[in-house]
């Protein structure tokens, strides 16, 4: 038995790309035959171009679904995984949360390096992830003979644990997706680490989605935790900079240090 991690570009997305390439198409097609003058020119011209936009967006997510396959060539989502799990030692006894835990990927190699751990994953497990799930998480830590994992449903903006709870919380592309103040989701997920617990959250942090990360490092040192570092992914940490342009992902990086 093998951990199947799925792919962070699911394939109903690319259908649903491919669908409306063809859709377009086929509507372009049937209004240049039933129509006649200036508005079949108008209409078949924008479904036209609705036509070539899907088909772009096919192509980006067919390569985007390449590079993020465990099984492929390229592997950056396991190159992302075990450089993220690579930043957290957990002492004997102690306990990580994985904070959008999807599949399992990273609590699972979290729980691999630290063995006399426990590691808890949540997540939501949204319709947009369907085939992502507590079940597939708990069949993903058997196939890796993994025993120190446990995973729940949970929200990442309310998070149903007391203060202090862990000696080390991770994350991976998990706030960028969640609508509202994503500095402060940052914040709900270290209010559960303890004092001298260690973190890291790897994420799209631009400007546009996060505002100024800078400043929220200072913050974090103004709190009184004792490192605080942003580290730049895009540099050939986990990808080139050209793969972060053309996958979308331009400002991702590691948000790493000690409470």
């Amino acid at each position: 038995m093998r951990a199947d991690y799925k792919n962070w570009m699911p394939k109903g997305m690319i259908w649903s790309f491919l669908g409306g390439a063809i859709g377009c198409g086929a509507v372009a097609v049937i209004l240049s035959l039933l129509l006649k003058g200036t508005l079949k020119t108008v209409l078949v011209i924008v479904f036209a171009a609705l036509a070539v936009v899907f088909c772009g967006l096919t192509i980006w997510a067919l390569l985007m679904h390449r590079a993020f396959s465990y099984d492929g060539k390229r592997q950056m989502s396991r190159q992302i995984i075990e450089g993220t799990a690579a930043h957290v030692k957990l002492p004997a006894g102690g306990k990580c949360l994985d904070v959008g835990c999807g599949s399992g990927a990273l609590a699972i190699a979290v729980a691999k390096r630290n063995p006399q751990a426990q590691v808890v994953g949540i997540d939501r497990w949204g319709k947009e992830y369907a085939s992502f799930n507590k079940q597939l998480c708990e069949a993903n830590a058997r196939a890796e003979g993994v025993q120190n994992t446990s995973f729940r449903k949970g929200d990442a903006t309310h998070l149903d644990f007391p203060d202090n709870t862990f000696d080390a919380v991770v994350s991976n592309y998990v706030y960028h997706n969640i609508p509202g103040d994503r500095q402060q989701y940052l914040l709900e997920t270290l209010r559960t680490l303890k004092k001298g617990g260690a973190f890291a959250l790897h994420d799209i942090f631009s400007k546009s989605k996060y505002g100024d990360m800078q400043a929220f490092v200072r913050q974090l040192k103004d709190m009184g935790y004792q490192r605080v570092e942003l580290i730049d992914t895009t540099d050939g940490i986990f990808m080139t900079k050209f793969e972060a342009t053309w996958m979308a992902l331009s400002g991702s990086a590691l948000l790493t240090g000690i409470k």
